[in-house]
């Protein structure tokens, strides 16, 4: 979520996801952009991080198994989906505090474009932080097809009104 902040006459600056009294239980925010994964995102993701499994780098490899060609990194595609989620759910976080049920419910391949969608399950104020609370949020990514090819459950530490990093 994108909003503008007057900081002085005729002058605005940017400013970038909720506080705790925005989120509402139920709410659903849909992310956008899309993002294309390219086959040479998911290669260059997976050597960087030590992932030189052949479903995801050796196109001759993959073309014999089942799908019969690259699979995008798991963790590239999480990532991707994560990442979209930022400027609703968490752009004004103090920090992620976990996420779990992470279940890939379909294969992405390169050219597939990613869309993504959090449901807000829950909301919170912190126990021992008594000017933040706990967002747990569902998001869900999908392909272009809208099949669903990922969701997970996280929690997110967000700062109540008046008490960001933007409002010091």
């Amino acid at each position: 979520m994108q909003s503008a902040i007057e900081i002085g006459p005729q002058r605005y600056r940017a400013s970038y996801g909720r506080y705790l009294e925005d989120f509402k239980v139920g709410d659903v925010y849909e992310h956008r952009p899309g993002r294309t994964i390219t086959d040479n995102d998911n290669i260059q993701f997976s050597l960087m991080t030590m992932n030189a499994h052949p479903m995801h780098c050796d196109a001759n490899f993959a073309s014999k198994s089942e799908f019969g060609r690259l699979l995008v990194n798991s963790g590239l595609s999480l990532a991707v989906v994560l990442g979209m989620t930022v400027s609703d759910v968490s752009a004004k976080a103090i920090a992620n505090l976990g996420w779990k049920e992470i279940r890939l419910t379909a294969p992405v391949f390169g050219g597939d474009t990613l869309y993504a969608e959090s449901e807000v399950l829950e909301v919170r104020p912190s126990q021992s932080r008594p000017t933040q609370g706990i967002v747990t949020t569902l998001t869900r990514g999908f392909n272009q097809d809208g099949v669903m090819v990922m969701e997970f459950v996280r929690m997110s530490l967000i700062p109540k009104r008046g008490h960001g990093v933007e409002d010091r």
